[in-house]
């Protein structure tokens, strides 16, 4: 036998309890979901009560955009998180209870996200409601979504499924420019024929972006109810300079008038959207129409457009300190240094001319403008000038809607308020349609519920 030289030593037992030495592991897991905790509620705080002055806005917005636009799924990932902290033993001591105590207040606050959400219906209804020019279409289209359905809402990224056809990179100039093409959306099943248009302006601060990215439920949801839709490119900056952006969106509204209709659209009614660069651009786009400076080569096509609706648009870019520069100087020194590539002490008039509230006329088509009232990219007061404008100047319906908690950017995914705004468009479209002649609702497979109204 071999005998060991070192001592041993008894287990001690107490009461038929096994003593277990505890480890770093299940003494920090309490600490972690603390800290977890503790970060989800200022994120969840960044969303009620964002930063409004640069540089913090940019930061404020990417930490707040999409934990604002879905908190129902942020909160079932959330709580399923806490559940996992609790089985490895994160409530084993006081700061895992306090970690918990958090995150039942941060799951409240998303809930009140979910909510005024939600009230977004109401909002635009109201906004669509007391337009000027009267109430618009309010017994028009058929409210229910079509595409919007609320398995999307889950998913919330809006996948193109195959009940759409995407004819993809169109060359609108002929010079195959890659940011001179567009993309034309159309149902597969009736084939359109005569089907209203819509042209989406992406946005990216002039400077990025791409026609497969932004205003993707809106167009699912009208082409879906029998419209056509086209996206398109323009020239970015700092390679483009101003005004080449608004010259390609005009040449492209000119390419659509003359061949739309081999897509089954009808150049008789045309309408423009976008969001914050976009914005901008469709809403200069629809208030200079056939503006020949602006249509190099082209100046005999008619580029004017028969409704706008612009979502959180840069309607004055002077850098205004009581409209784009309430937050800072950001806004304006980007559009100097990479996009205008002069000063707006040097050349005002530039500045000015760009400016979609320095251009509205009594001429303008009807507008529908949404805006985010926790918008840290652009400032509320700037929609609210522009509108402020539009009704005092503009003879055409203009209605205008504030949505409480909303960010930048709060139409891109497929979510609760982004349904309600989708909704919001598709009866302000229709609406506008009814008050054209020869037009008239258009509701996909949908028998129309009744006439239109012409108010």
């Amino acid at each position: 036998m071999v005998y060991s030289s070192r001592p041993t030593c008894p287990r001690r037992r107490s009461a038929g309890f096994t003593f277990r030495r505890r480890t770093v592991f299940h003494g920090g897991v309490p600490w972690v979901f603390l800290a977890v905790s503790i970060v989800g509620a200022l994120l969840v705080v960044n969303v009620y009560v964002p930063a409004r002055r640069e540089p913090l806005t940019v930061v404020s917005f990417v930490l707040g955009w999409v934990l604002g636009e879905v908190p129902i799924q942020t909160c079932v990932v959330w709580v399923a998180l806490a559940v996992l902290f609790a089985v490895v033993g994160a409530l084993r001591t006081w700061p895992g209870w306090v970690g918990l105590v958090i995150a039942v207040g941060s799951w409240a606050g998303l809930a009140g996200l979910a909510v005024a959400a939600h009230r977004s219906k109401a909002l635009v209804d109201e906004a669509l409601d007391t337009a000027t020019g009267g109430a618009i279409g309010a017994d028009g289209p058929d409210p229910t979504p079509v595409w919007s359905h609320w398995w999307r809402l889950v998913i919330a990224v809006p996948f193109r499924f195959r009940s759409i056809r995407r004819v993809r990179s169109i060359d609108y100039w002929g010079d195959g420019n890659y940011r001179h093409k567009l993309d034309i959306l159309t149902r597969r099943d009736p084939v359109p024929d005569g089907a209203p248009v819509m042209v989406y302006i992406h946005g990216g601060a002039w400077i990025i972006g791409d026609k497969r990215e932004q205003g993707v439920p809106m167009m699912h949801e009208l082409v879906s109810r029998g419209w056509v839709c086209v996206s398109i490119n323009y020239r970015l900056s700092p390679r483009a300079s101003w005004p080449a952006h608004i010259v390609d969106c005009k040449r492209s509204v000119a390419w659509v008038r003359q061949h739309i209709g081999e897509y089954g659209g009808d150049p008789s009614f045309i309408a423009v959207s976008g969001g914050s660069a976009g914005g901008h651009l469709s809403s200069l786009l629809a208030l200079t129409p056939n503006e020949p400076e602006w249509q190099p080569g082209f100046e005999d096509a008619d580029t004017s457009v028969d409704a706008c609706v612009p979502f959180y648009g840069v309607y004055d870019v002077t850098g205004d300190p009581d409209a784009s520069g309430a937050y800072g100087p950001g806004l304006v020194d980007l559009l100097q240094r990479r996009v205008m590539k002069t000063t707006v002490s040097d050349n005002r008039d530039l500045f000015e001319l760009a400016s979609p509230d320095r251009r509205i006329t009594a001429a303008a088509p009807p507008m529908f403008v949404l805006a985010g009232v926790n918008d840290t990219l652009v400032p509320l007061r700037v929609a609210r000038r522009f509108v402020e404008r539009l009704r005092s100047i503009s003879e055409a319906p203009v209605a205008y809607v504030e949505l409480p908690r909303a960010q930048h950017a709060f139409e891109i995914l497929v979510t609760i308020r982004s349904r309600h705004t989708t909704m919001g468009v598709v009866r302000f479209l229709e609406g506008m349609r009814c008050r054209t002649p020869g037009q008239g609702l258009n509701l996909g497979a949908a028998p129309p519920p009744g006439p239109c109204r012409r108010n």
